[in-house]
């Protein structure tokens, strides 16, 4: 029997990104893109303390408060390698592409690949490379519950026209590594609400 998975859950910044922390009083922050405040907020009314950060990509809707809680926590910050360089360029994250504030987040810590694990205690986070969203887009897979960042959500997938977007290499990956998940499978998107395998290769308009 697989470890109880708990989530809390917060939308931050004005493109209402999900940010995610999973785990029991030792988390991981998964996207804590920004409001950092408010991120922290819920930290500290619930005595967590988060051991890692992981940014499923390096947009800078998904990595906009890794500096605070990294000064905070002194965690690590994990991205796959492909993405590693939009950490620390406001360019290539987007944020100053789109005219925005630039976001810069320190560098990563660890470089991801597929088919690594991240431990949470009695938790095991299995890294999915999914890309076509950005080069580095990932999913986490812990048991029945996957954390699928901008790869996949409730009747959509992530966008392509971005720099280092690939609409072929992106419905390939949700074809070929999550939709051979049971359909079970509880999904927690970067955006929006939560879905599942089942629900989305039944009813997403774009698979």
């Amino acid at each position: 029997m697989p470890p109880a998975l708990y989530v809390r859950s917060l939308v931050v910044t004005e493109y209402a990104t999900n940010c995610y922390l999973v785990g029991r009083r030792d988390v991981i922050a998964i996207d804590p893109g920004g409001d950092a405040d408010l991120i922290l907020r819920l930290i500290e009314s619930e005595g967590l303390n988060v051991i890692a950060i992981v940014n499923t990509h390096g947009h800078g809707d998904h990595i906009g408060a890794n500096a605070e809680l990294k000064r905070r926590f002194g965690c690590p910050i994990m991205i796959h390698e492909a993405d590693a360089d939009y950490l620390t360029d406001p360019m290539l994250n987007l944020s100053e592409y789109i005219g925005l504030d630039p976001v810069q987040s320190p560098p990563a810590d660890r470089l991801l690949v597929d088919g690594d694990e991240i431990e949470v205690g009695s938790i095991t986070f299995r890294v999915i490379h999914t890309p076509g969203h950005t080069p580095g887009g990932i999913c986490l897979l812990a048991g029945d519950t996957l954390f699928a960042g901008d790869t996949l959500f409730a009747g959509s997938i992530g966008r392509t026209d971005f720099p280092g977007g690939s609409t072929d290499q992106l419905t390939t990956a949700i074809h070929e590594r999550l939709l051979v998940l049971p359909d079970d499978t509880v999904v927690y998107p970067g955006h929006g609400p939560v879905t599942s395998i089942g629900d989305e290769r039944d009813t997403n308009p774009h698979l």
